[in-house]
């Protein structure tokens, strides 16, 4: 009987297509995700102590890329940003992620005290903006003493409840320091914003480097979504392990305690 041979499959061209198929969904999912980062919430991990009550070491908090416009996608990524909607500057009292104006591949968490065209002035550790002081008012920082990293707590802290704009929140001073106890009086350019750390003492900012120019802020941090600080090998030697879950779900509107 006469028979047909079966032709062998050839499975070179699904395998190609099949790896065409399996990149571009990669692709599609890395450029969708990386999209929904630069338009709409990007995370963030705290690495230092200068936001200290209100963010701590480890701290793991959401940054909101809306809130002071929609911008093109990825359009910071290269150049200052295009906004579809707004821009609007960011208000008094603030927590803001922006890009280090001196190193813009560094990423830093300040908060907003001088507007553009605000004066700003610090005496004896007091901050005046406007020729006004800020209200403070004189706050127990026992609790957030058995919270703070360990590096910290040998030193003379001072801690009060005070208000920057519509923000209520807990910061704190190094009484023993006096190096940074004054601030001359300075008024913030146009399109610039004065920022400093609520662990004062201890925070590089406007005071040390400059203004923040609106184009390097990235977006207001709102939430603490975890927090666990790990040590580095050759961190101080009182350095921990930390995981503190009472923090998930923080608010950075308010310091804790408040």
């Amino acid at each position: 009987m006469f028979g047909f041979k079966k032709k062998p499959v050839d499975n070179t061209l699904t395998k190609k297509e099949k790896f065409k198929k399996e990149a571009k969904s990669i692709f599609w999912i890395v450029f969708l995700v990386l999209g929904f980062r630069s338009m709409f919430f990007e995370p963030f991990k705290i690495p230092s102590g200068s936001m200290i009550p209100t963010l701590l070491i480890g701290d793991f908090i959401l940054v909101n890329k809306m809130s002071y416009g929609v911008k093109v996608p990825f359009s910071d990524w290269f150049s200052d940003p295009i906004y579809i909607t707004g821009p609007s500057g960011p208000e008094r009292g603030d927590v803001i992620v922006f890009k280090y104006p001196k190193n813009p591949d560094l990423n830093y968490i300040k908060r907003v005290v001088g507007l553009p065209g605000d004066t700003i002035q610090v005496i004896d550790k007091r901050v005046f903006v406007n020729d006004v002081p800020i209200v403070e008012e004189d706050f127990n920082g026992v609790e957030i003493m058995d919270d703070m990293d360990e590096k910290y707590k040998r030193f003379n802290f001072k801690f009060f409840k005070t208000k920057t704009g519509n923000h209520t929140h807990i910061a704190q001073i190094h009484e023993d320091n006096a190096f940074t106890a004054d601030f001359p009086r300075i008024t913030v350019p146009d399109n610039h914003y004065f920022a400093m750390g609520d662990n004062r003492d201890f925070s590089s900012d406007s005071r040390m480097w400059g203004f923040v120019p609106f184009e390097n802020i990235k977006g207001r941090a709102f939430l603490v979504w975890f927090s666990l600080s790990i040590p580095f090998p050759w961190s101080h030697e009182d350095e921990s392990f930390k995981f503190r879950p009472w923090r998930i779900g923080t608010v950075i509107d308010n310091s804790p305690g408040m």
